[in-house]
């Protein structure tokens, strides 16, 4: 099926072009067709029109994982699932300077339970990028917020097979708005950058919620040995087995204002808006195959975090407010299998202890990278501790493993 359509993909751009100019190599059985597009496996497919006035590209990715799960007073049960199915694709059109990127997701865990009087989330990212040197960035549309490390990193760049208790809780995920970055990486000196975004607050996909309340992010990145190899801070593990240690220290807040969702962008609609505040501090080290991390999350509302129905005070849906912290060590052998290790703990604000238990997470891993992150498999234990306000606590397990493939 690949094949045939990169047959077809390759017709279609032969025959848009009407002339097609022969020339021959130094080999004189050999004929070179120099107008047509160039092809890269290196990062997907890629297209370049003759006169490079547009290019293409195509990924995807899929996460396949069958996980055993135990949890605590419930009958211990498995679950199969096509967990990650992503279409990517990206380019230039008129000038490399202007760019775009869209993404689309078609598992049943990335578009949610379809709902009357809610749009479909196939879409991820739309977005339209303006580049007028290798330091600034301007972007215009939905994408990625810059906020904690782990939920910037794509989740095929991963070591683990999902992201923390506290990223689910805490992280702020995609909008739509306008973002600009201020970049200074350097390979072997101090490097630096600047982020900010303008966002609707609401989350991807939404329509017909406005109001006068935006979301305001802002986020300062610092790397004091230089940038990290291949852009390391876009994944977990020393894959590239830094040479030099490479240090990140980065910090984000961000106040979303009105907010009409339980976690800001993510969520169950709230009763009415909250004004929500949330902070983020992130470090990673890599070096000779070591790679540690640690990570500092919470959110805050400015009014009472528990809304309530109108029409059934009975009825409420609140914010979660709190603090966590992440910690995570891995080793890379020479033989591409990597050891992981990850502990998490969340606590809960006072205001919401009585119904939000605060938690623990342990969890251990082993990854056998055979294509880097692009073709990898992962085996991961977690236990997952939850106490309660009544003092009473509750255990579950999962075992999982998972498959992830892509270009």
């Amino acid at each position: 099926m690949f094949k045939k359509l990169l047959a077809a993909i390759l017709l279609f751009t032969a025959a848009a072009k009407a002339q097609v100019i022969v020339g021959r190599t130094n080999n004189d059985n050999d004929l070179k067709l120099t107008t047509l597009p160039y092809y890269n496996f290196g990062k997907g497919v890629g297209i370049t029109s003759p006169d490079s006035l547009f290019q293409f590209n195509i990924r995807f990715r899929i996460q396949n994982r069958i996980t055993y799960i135990d949890n605590e007073g419930q009958p211990p049960a498995y679950a199969g699932e096509i967990r990650r199915l992503r279409l990517r694709f990206d380019g230039f059109v008129g000038n490399p300077k202007f760019l775009y990127a869209i993404q689309l997701s078609f598992a049943p865990g990335d578009t949610g339970e379809i709902k009357e009087g809610e749009n479909l989330n196939i879409i991820r990212d739309a977005v339209i990028y303006y580049r007028p040197n290798a330091s600034w960035n301007i972007s215009f549309g939905q994408t990625k917020l810059p906020g904690n490390r782990q939920r910037v990193n794509s989740s095929g760049g991963l070591q683990l097979t999902d992201r923390t208790i506290n990223n689910a809780r805490f992280t702020i995920d995609r909008d739509f708005g306008i973002q600009i970055h201020q970049l200074n990486e350097f390979k072997n000196k101090f490097s630096y950058n600047f982020k900010t975004a303008i966002s609707t607050g609401e989350g991807r996909n939404v329509t017909g919620n406005a109001d006068d309340g935006l979301a305001l992010t802002g986020k300062a990145e610092i790397f004091p040995f230089g940038a990290f190899t291949k852009d390391g801070t876009y994944f977990e593990g020393d894959l590239m087995r830094e040479k030099t240690p490479k240090l990140m220290f980065s910090g984000v807040f961000q106040q979303n204002n009105h907010a009409r969702r339980t976690g800001g962008q993510l969520g169950e609609e709230l009763y009415h808006p909250l004004t929500m505040k949330s902070v983020f501090f992130d470090t990673m080290l890599k070096y000779q195959g070591w790679a540690a991390m640690a990570a500092y999350m919470s959110r805050s509302t400015t009014t009472n975090p528990i809304t309530y129905n109108p029409e059934d005070p009975t009825q409420m849906r609140y914010a979660f407010t709190g603090h966590g912290y992440d910690f995570q060590g891995s080793y890379l052998f020479k033989s591409n299998y990597e050891i992981i290790g990850r502990y998490s703990i969340q606590k809960a604000n006072d205001e919401i202890s009585m119904i939000a238990p605060d938690a623990q997470q342990f969890s251990l891993g082993l990854t056998k990278y055979i294509w880097e992150h692009t073709f990898k498999l992962q085996g991961e234990l977690t236990f997952d501790k939850l106490q309660y306000f009544d003092g009473s606590e509750k255990n579950n397990w999962y075992l999982r493993f998972q498959v992830e493939m892509g270009i």
